[in-house]
């Protein structure tokens, strides 16, 4: 069901009068080494954060990308400093149109996702791009693959791909206020032909972006304003739990740290911050917030699972509602 903004609006402020005492300032941040607790990323030219993938071959590497109209670049931002250690430029490729995400495969491979669609899904086709990720850390060109993606019951707007991370098959998510779907790829992509992504499951959230744990056990999915932990189940999901997902501007990507413990979620914006919480399975883990197996889908359309007590207060719950508005009606992409 869809949920008017104004009494999503009215649901956030009432929340903000009800932050428990702990959430409005009693606990400082736990110490955790690195930038797993979260950083600010620093670079002038990384305005549009979309996407966010843990490189597991450097240690607190993270690795982003501009939404669109930025080129063919990808950014490693260290942790521990937010400075971008290294551009690296696709070639290979064409003039990449709308990337919405970003996610490590098997063998240290990179899968970029083109596979936005500001036209609210009337292209043909949405690309992929694979490359190695570089063993050195600096500015350089890197030749990539590309693949030509379309869906089996016609074209879609998406921000979220995951590749799994023993398989290598890669899996899309399809962005819609009333929930989406999972879409399974081929078992190997093509880059000779077009490769069809099936629908599987459904999901229930407006979905801006999806990780999976490094053990390829655990699924988590988040929109706007929450999200979802899944178990993978082999390709498929079934549902958890809620997600503590930070209140952020413009809410556009999740990643799993290298090592599983943590959870990390980025927003758009010049110096846009990452915030770090518990992820699935983690040992004490707050990130999910269980609902249970089974447990009513509820809103899926705007994200409204999961939402992060500590972070519902004042001015952020309005700034959240303006980029709601902002979202639906002029990008409608996030």
């Amino acid at each position: 069901m869809r949920r008017p903004l104004a009494l999503l609006a009215a649901a956030l402020l009432t929340g903000a009068l009800a932050v428990p005492a702990s959430a409005a300032g009693g606990e400082g941040p736990r110490t955790r080494s690195g930038g797993d607790e979260g950083f600010t990323i620093k670079d002038p030219r990384i305005t549009e954060s979309s996407g966010l993938a843990a490189s597991r071959q450097h240690p607190g590497i993270y690795w982003t990308h501009n939404d669109s109209d930025d080129g063919p670049y990808l950014y490693a931002v260290d942790s521990a400093s937010g400075e971008t250690v290294a551009r690296i430029t696709l070639s290979g490729i064409g003039a990449p149109r709308d990337v919405e995400a970003i996610s490590i495969g098997p063998g240290n491979r990179i899968f970029v996702g083109d596979i936005g669609d500001n036209l609210g899904g009337s292209w043909p086709h949405v690309w992929i791009y694979e490359l190695p990720e570089p063993k050195e850390l600096e500015d350089r060109t890197v030749r990539a693959t590309q693949y030509v993606v379309t869906y089996s019951d016609g074209a879609r707007d998406a921000e979220s791909m995951v590749v799994h991370p023993k398989t290598g098959r890669v899996y899309l998510i399809d962005k819609n206020e009333e929930g989406g779907h999972l879409y399974e790829g081929p078992a190997e992509l093509s880059a000779s032909g077009t490769n069809v992504f099936r629908r599987t499951v459904p999901i229930d959230l407006w979905a801006t972006d999806a990780a999976l744990s490094p053990d390829g056990e655990h699924l988590a999915v988040r929109g706007y304003l929450g999200g979802i932990h899944y178990a993978w189940n082999d390709g498929a999901p079934q549902r958890k739990g809620r997600l503590s997902v930070p209140l952020q501007g413009q809410g556009e990507s999740v990643t799993f740290s290298a090592d599983g413990t943590r959870l990390l979620y980025g927003t758009e914006g010049t110096e846009s911050p990452v915030e770090a919480r518990e992820a699935p399975g983690a040992k004490g883990a707050e990130g999910a917030a269980g609902d249970g197996d089974g447990a009513p889908a509820g809103d899926g359309g705007v994200g409204g699972d999961g939402l992060d007590d500590g972070v519902m207060i004042g001015g952020a719950a309005v700034a959240v509602i303006c980029a709601l508005l902002f979202a639906r009606g002029r990008r409608r992409r996030g």
